[in-house]
């Protein structure tokens, strides 16, 4: 039997970031900094009370288009975090963001239309887009210009095919955090050209500069934009699978009869779960969130005194992407390097993107100790 068009494309692609089981059992002393998976266990007020909503019943099916009373909660939380109203037909709970990013692409592309992502981009982004039948079209952005999105870049990329564009902000793997200007900029030209804005908000509480502002809260854009977020890092539960989607109704429709071929609905007890997080979102923020301020700026300034690397420092996020030009070699090499000579995993830059080259991804997301040991191994290294 052959093989499917996208199972082909797929095996090729290999674009995709996993667990690197081979390198973790290489070393009993390797510290992981490869995976953005938070360390901290889930609030126990969370626990607690998915683990009595289960006792009282939510085990079953729900409603497919996720638990009112969740929907409820995320549109309080929405208007009382950003002034703006949203009514309870324009959400729909997913069971994870990337599940929801999916079901965007799937719900919005014919076969060879355009998304445009900004480079460097999370991997799974292209992945999405191509299972859906569309083309990934990559608009770099430079650390030598602090990862700004150029609008002469941008303009050029639309073509008549252009459907969307996936705005990820703070972004993964940069650590940008992007402000009013930027949004600006991709609201005018969205309107201008009639696009669609995905708009990836999963990382809107690791914000170290300013408040955060939605970008489907500008003047209209709230039509034309298509909001993910996720409780798995604002809210530290990346193993219950519980993310939300808002955009119109009439999109929200097709990408729940999608989902009902695939899932139905997202984990009863992990929405309960959720309904408790966002109870407490601020006491989240302050006590978890800070920590990982604490230790991206640690590390920042840690990568700043080693000869070898440069950086543009975060304003967002528990990631760094530290360049390796100093070093003479390319990102796999020097990943290879700093595994076998110093036994620390990172991420090397290839999957995220054409302007990702030369550069690797660390994830914070091991408390400070383990932190110094990793750089303190970084630099005794010498190129």
């Amino acid at each position: 039997m052959k093989r499917s068009y996208i199972a082909k494309r797929f095996q090729s692609s290999g674009a995709g970031l996993s667990l690197d089981t081979e390198a973790l059992a290489k070393y009993k002393d390797i510290i992981d900094l490869s995976i953005g998976d938070t360390d901290f266990t889930t609030d126990e007020s969370i626990i607690n009370a998915a683990f009595r909503d289960a006792r009282a019943g939510h085990t079953h099916y729900g409603d497919p288009k996720g638990d009112p009373e969740l929907i409820d909660a995320v549109c309080r939380a929405w208007e009382e975090d950003f002034g703006q109203r949203l009514p309870r037909d324009h959400v729909l709970v997913s069971a994870s963001s990337c599940l929801g990013m999916a079901l965007v692409m799937l719900a919005i592309l014919d076969p060879g239309d355009e998304v445009i992502v900004f480079s460097p981009y999370f991997p799974m982004y292209r992945e999405q887009i191509e299972l859906a039948g569309g083309v990934c079209v990559d608009v770099p952005t430079y650390a030598s210009e602090d990862y700004a999105i150029d609008e002469a870049r941008l303009r050029a990329a639309i073509t008549p095919r252009t459907k969307a564009i996936v705005f990820n902000n703070p972004t993964n793997p940069t650590g940008m955090g992007y402000d009013g200007k930027t949004l600006e900029l991709l609201a005018r030209v969205a309107q201008e050209h009639d696009l669609l804005i995905a708009a990836d908000e999963i990382y809107t509480t690791y914000l170290y500069e300013g408040d955060f502002c939605p970008i489907r809260t500008l003047p209209g854009m709230a039509e034309r934009t298509i909001t993910l977020n996720s409780f798995s890092k604002n809210f530290l539960m990346t193993g219950w699978r519980v993310g939300v989607i808002i955009a119109e109704p009439e999109l929200l429709a097709v990408m729940n009869r999608i989902n009902g071929s695939l899932i139905y609905s997202a984990p009863s007890v992990s929405q309960r779960a959720a309904i408790q997080a966002l109870a407490m979102r601020k006491e989240i923020r302050e006590k978890y969130v800070t920590a990982y301020r604490d230790r991206i700026f640690y590390a920042a300034d840690r990568i700043e005194k080693i000869p070898y690397l440069s950086l543009v420092r975060p304003k967002g996020t528990f990631y760094l992407f530290p360049s390796v030009e100093k070093t003479g070699l390319d990102e796999k090499a020097f990943c290879k390097v700093l595994l076998d000579q110093a036994h620390v995993l990172v991420s090397p830059g290839t999957p995220f993107g054409v302007s990702a080259a030369g550069h690797f991804r660390i994830a914070c997301t091991v408390g400070i100790d383990r932190l110094k040991a990793a750089f303190d191994r970084m630099e005794k290294l010498s190129f």
